[in-house]
């Protein structure tokens, strides 16, 4: 979300953050790369063909990049990873840590941290109306 108003390098080091995050706690799993592959698609054309899921071992150096821009753009970030972590509706200690290491290196304040979670869950409740209403499921 709001990934393709990103620089070229904040979105390759986006991407390297959101594969830290999704394999803390092991590899990935199949909806998470799945999650990977929509956020890939999202950075652009350009960047896909020059960016590999390969972990870098630089993930201070990467943080330290996002440590001096914009609140806006620590937000985006900050935002997708919260998505990946809620993406499976499974949320654990790991990706907590992590997230709230991330959070606190950006200076997100808990209320926003608070308004980001809920903005992505109206995101995955629009999306499971959507479904449901394509799938005539949807209940007035």
């Amino acid at each position: 979300m709001l990934l393709s108003t990103l620089t070229r390098k904040e979105k390759l080091k986006f991407l390297d953050l959101a594969l830290h995050m999704v394999k803390v706690d092991g590899e990935p799993s199949t909806q998470e790369t799945r999650l990977l592959n929509m956020m890939l698609a999202e950075v652009g054309e350009n960047i896909i063909t020059e960016y590999h899921f390969q972990l870098s071992d630089a993930l201070e150096e990467t943080i330290q990049f996002f440590d001096v821009l914009s609140e806006e753009t620590q937000r985006i970030v900050y935002l997708n990873l919260i998505r990946i972590s809620l993406f499976e509706n499974f949320y654990n200690t790991a990706e907590h840590e992590f997230l709230e290491t991330i959070r606190m290196r950006f200076h997100i304040k808990d209320d926003m941290k608070h308004e980001l979670i809920q903005a992505v869950y109206q995101e995955k409740d629009l999306r499971d109306n959507i479904q449901k209403l394509i799938k005539g499921l949807w209940k007035k």
